[in-house]
């Protein structure tokens, strides 16, 4: 273990870091939510209202704890999820997370509202990568933005979808505080009258797997399937779109009957930890999206952080598999889980207890 190891020991040791590094308006854009911050809250509830029914007696001495998103074989099933104006909490914006996925053997999907943009991201970067886009134009905008991706070699297009309004994001509001590609945003009743039409359209014409991001009930997702989406993202944005959403955990096994095997399903919300991983993969996802933990590793230590997170993420991973009996991902399923009350009040950061007792 080298001296950049022995700095990170623990997730909870990142968090502690960047909040140190971050400014206050800087450190609530990244962890606040949205008004009554409810479907936050409701995200870390869903996974901590879950436990384990451990099988005993396997031979677990080697497990392989990989995965795949679109054809590339991923050394863990996590995306780096795409997280707008990283350059404002990480010098080299969204760069960064992209040499970590390439430099540990994930992936990271690129937000649209990240600088730099896409073609200086795939020139820093060779290696798979999936676009995001917000829908701030016409349709020759959108156009632009999927052939832009695909002449860049991009592994896949995703459009996020539950933007229509701009979240009301009272920690940012309190303060007055706008990211930088929050004060230049324009163009937003475009997303609003974009729709599943459209999608459809662009189906048609374009040859990159899609993803639709923001799908949180089962009929949206058979929708997705009719329109011939090869990847189906469950999340409500990290809780900062619409409150009193249900936890992302809560809504992933509906999901997943609907899609029922016909497109491979991306899940976020709330992930902080391997057993956050481990349940959303039981309950069928075939990758888990880390957001906040990404842009907390970000912020604490840029790349090598973000690859230290993925370590420790692994190393969590493969212990709970062990424990629970199992060599892969394949083997795991909704028998392995309980529903359980949690233990206590929720939080993003109350995935990380000893932060409170000042480790």
């Amino acid at each position: 273990m080298d001296s950049f190891d022995e700095e990170f020991l623990v997730l909870h040791e990142l968090a502690k870091r960047a909040k140190e590094k971050l400014s206050l308006p800087s450190w609530d854009y990244l962890m606040g939510g949205a008004e009554t911050e409810t479907t936050l809250k409701r995200n870390r509830q869903a996974l901590d209202s879950v436990a384990f029914r451990p099988r005993i007696l396997r031979d677990v001495e080697h497990v392989d704890a990989g995965g795949s998103l679109l054809g590339q074989k991923l050394r863990l099933p996590v995306l780096l999820a795409p997280i707008g104006s990283l350059q404002d909490f990480m010098d080299g914006g969204g760069v960064v997370p992209t040499r970590a996925a390439a430099n540990f053997g994930a992936m990271h999907m690129l937000s649209s509202t990240c600088q730099p943009g896409l073609e200086e991201v795939a020139a820093a970067v060779d290696y798979p990568k999936i676009f995001q886009l917000y829908v701030r134009g016409d349709r020759a905008f959108v156009e632009d933005h999927i052939q832009r991706a695909i002449d860049h070699g991009y592994t896949g297009f995703c459009f996020t979808v539950d933007l229509d309004a701009y979240g009301r994001r009272e920690r940012d509001l309190a303060k007055r505080y706008k990211t930088t590609s929050r004060r230049s945003a324009s163009g937003e009743e475009f997303q609003m009258r974009f729709c599943w039409d459209d999608i459809r359209q662009l189906r048609d014409r374009f040859d990159i797997p899609m993803i639709v991001k923001g799908i949180a009930t089962a009929e949206d997702a058979t929708l997705a399937i009719e329109y011939g989406m090869q990847g189906v993202y469950v999340s409500n944005h990290g809780g900062r779109q619409l409150d009193h959403g249900r936890g992302g955990l809560q809504v992933l096994s509906e999901i997943v009957q609907a899609v029922t095997g016909k497109a491979e399903i991306i899940f976020d919300g709330g992930v902080m930890r391997g057993t956050d991983v481990v349940k959303a993969m039981a309950l069928g996802a075939d990758v888990v999206g880390v957001g906040r933990l990404q842009g907390l590793a970000g912020a604490a230590a840029g790349e090598h952080g973000i690859v230290r997170m993925l370590e420790i993420l692994e190393a969590e991973v493969i212990g709970v598999l062990r424990l629970l009996g199992v060599r892969r991902f394949a083997d795991l399923g909704p028998e392995y889980l309980y529903s359980v009350p949690p233990t206590g009040r929720a939080t993003p950061l109350s995935a990380f207890p000893l932060l409170d007792e000042g480790y």
